[in-house]
């Protein structure tokens, strides 16, 4: 039998937005072009090297029901919650922040001026999981293993494991997912890695350009991805990524969907709409 590729079945840039005390991003899923992608809830990213657009940053407010990841590519974010964590997240770093029952948090740059560029991922927690203790896994540039392929090629790997047996530092036992950060140096540089052939997954283009091969003569647009646009992939049993341009820098994610219903209530995610007004009845009485 062939071996199966993943193609490109769906794209968005996303839509400009602003979140917590005005923060200017851009939202990808979590967007009217991609409203989600089973378990992963929202997508931003930000990049700006003008303060106004990030000093105000997210003061504290609650989270409940699903996990949040930082990862940063340049600048400093500092975090503090009311179960007595605090710390800096750096350059290259990622905190895996898993909310459970209720937590409350600030996320603040640690700068007044300089580059703050990034990414914030809400990633749903199955309904057994959802009122979990708060946990944090915070890692910094420095425990987060690089490997080395040929054609200059580095895959910073956060969480998952490699085909060459690297194995990302945070544990997630509830979606098994696969975080990559890839850098393809030179053009025409390729990419192989096998896939879990159900797991959701997506890539998304920090600069550069890329094509999905499938072994085919002719690439259509489709397969192609540019600088911040982000490709959602079919499932397949391989990724063929091709660079079709120097440096070309994109993540790979990954994971298990739940297949749950799903209800929102701002900063809550839960499974039914009285679980949501739960949530915002434990939070006015202080239980968090």
């Amino acid at each position: 039998m062939s071996t199966s590729y993943a193609k490109v079945i769906n794209k968005t840039f996303g839509i400009p937005a602003s979140d917590g005390a005005g923060v200017s991003l851009r939202r990808i899923i979590g967007s009217p072009g991609l409203k989600m992608l089973d378990p992963f809830l929202m997508l931003d990213y930000f990049e700006s090297d003008t303060p106004n657009d990030y000093l105000a940053g997210f003061p504290s407010h609650p989270h409940r029901g699903f996990e949040t990841v930082t990862y940063l590519l340049a600048g400093k974010m500092r975090h503090k919650d009311n179960q007595g964590h605090e710390g800096v997240i750096q350059p290259g770093g990622v905190q895996w922040m898993t909310a459970g029952k209720g937590i409350i948090h600030s996320e603040m740059p640690e700068q007044e001026n300089g580059l703050l560029q990034g990414f914030q991922l809400w990633v749903n927690l199955p309904s057994y999981a959802k009122m979990v203790e708060p946990n944090y896994q915070e890692f910094s540039p420095k425990e987060i293993p690089i490997e080395t392929r040929g054609d200059n090629t580095q895959l910073k790997v956060i969480t998952g494991k490699t085909s060459e047996g690297t194995i990302g530092p945070v544990i997630n036992n509830y979606i098994q997912p696969t975080m990559l950060h890839i850098q393809l140096k030179n053009e025409n540089a390729q990419f192989i890695e096998p896939m879990k052939h159900l797991a959701n997954s997506f890539i998304y283009v920090i600069s550069g350009a890329l094509s999905l091969d499938a072994n085919d003569s002719v690439i259509g647009e489709m397969n192609k991805v540019k600088t911040r646009e982000l490709a959602v992939l079919s499932h397949a049993e391989q990724l063929q990524v091709t660079a079709l341009e120097k440096n070309t820098q994109f993540l790979l994610v990954s994971a298990q969907p739940i297949n749950e219903p799903i209800a929102r209530g701002g900063p809550f995610v839960m499974n039914t709409q009285e679980e949501i007004e739960q949530a915002f009845s434990d939070y006015r009485h202080g239980l968090f």
